[in-house]
């Protein structure tokens, strides 16, 4: 049993569930849906589903047997008051399971999970604890996708988690104030890739209206209560002390992990100048940047076109850059 997985009275507690949340019989536990609630470093609960690959996998995801290889599996980062169960991130972990094996979860505060919503800071932690999640279950690539205030969290994640970097808690601790990796002490965390779609570059960003009712929901006490019971996301009250690493900041950290930057030019949360300002910053011969017409905002309004040809850029560069490293070298 790995570290990040909690079980009955250890760390993981869970099981094989159907599509349909039933109890899965013998017969149905090979193809089924598996539940499991992880636990992260700071000690939160969070609920996490395993979707196996349905596409043609050559032997490989959900119909391995045994001890046999598995391919890539991606990791899916909602946005902020989404969760696992939201119709929106169903539909991308589906079309990605056509690609790979898909893990999804719900961050803290968020759906069925434990705590409370520190809005993109400490969810590093609950990501985290799924990346280990995945690399316990036989995956040895891993590619992270995230979408709005996922899309910051996978940033996050990949700059505190870099395998490439020597002393990593000590450059985390220094990098970032939240502790995420001082307390992450534990190997497998890591990702293979990354995919910020619709994310922001920078903190408290207000400059549309619905970022000003994003603040609004956030810094108000009648906004978190309309949010815990309007919207199932129940947020903490208190203020990021210290500030987390920006987005903006940790890009630069990433390379040589390949980063995929994805943003819509209807996005009505945040403009072209948070994607642009996210690749300029990261290194140019580690990182793309789709901008994708009529697209808006994260999961709720990306085709199913452009879901596919993320699964496909994540799977095929998380497999690549998890090839070089077991070579000894880097996919730049």
């Amino acid at each position: 049993m790995s570290a990040g997985a909690e079980g009955y009275g250890g760390p993981f507690r869970g099981g094989t569930v159907t599509s349909r949340g039933g109890r899965a019989g013998a017969g149905e536990a090979a193809g089924g849906l598996r539940r499991a609630r992880l636990r992260t470093c700071d000690g939160v609960g969070i609920e996490a589903e395993y979707r196996p690959r349905t596409g043609d996998s050559g032997g490989r995801g959900g119909e391995a047997e045994g001890d046999a290889p598995k391919g890539a599996a991606i990791v899916v980062a909602h946005g902020f008051t989404g969760s696992l169960e939201r119709p929106a991130v169903r539909r991308a972990s589906q079309v990605f399971a056509r690609h790979a094996d898909v893990i999804t979860f719900s961050f803290r505060g968020h759906g069925r999970s434990q705590g409370r919503s520190t809005v993109g800071d400490r969810e590093v932690l609950d990501l985290a604890a799924a990346v280990r999640w995945a690399r316990s279950l036989g995956h040895s690539a891993v590619a992270t996708v995230g979408f709005s205030m996922g899309g910051s969290v996978v940033l996050r994640h990949a700059a505190l988690h870099a395998p490439h970097r020597t002393g990593g808690g000590q450059d985390a601790e220094t990098a970032d104030g939240t502790h995420g990796e001082r307390m992450d002490a534990r190997g497998g965390a890591h990702t293979d890739a990354v995919v910020a779609v619709s994310a922001p570059a920078r903190w408290y960003y207000r400059g549309t209206p619905a970022m000003r009712r994003v603040h609004w929901a956030v810094q108000r006490p009648v906004g978190r209560l309309v949010s815990r019971y309007g919207l199932r996301t129940r947020i903490h009250h208190r203020d990021w002390d210290p500030v987390p690493l920006s987005p903006v900041e940790a890009a630069p950290l990433i390379a040589p992990t390949p980063l995929l930057v994805v943003h819509g030019d209807r996005d009505a949360y945040f403009p072209l100048d948070h994607p642009l300002s996210l690749a300029e910053a990261a290194d140019p011969a580690a990182t793309e940047l789709w901008i994708e017409h009529g697209f808006g905002h994260a999961e709720n309004a990306a085709p199913p076109g452009l879901l596919e040809r993320i699964a496909s850029w994540a799977t095929a560069r998380a497999e690549r850059a998890a090839r070089h490293d077991g070579a000894g070298t880097t996919d730049g």
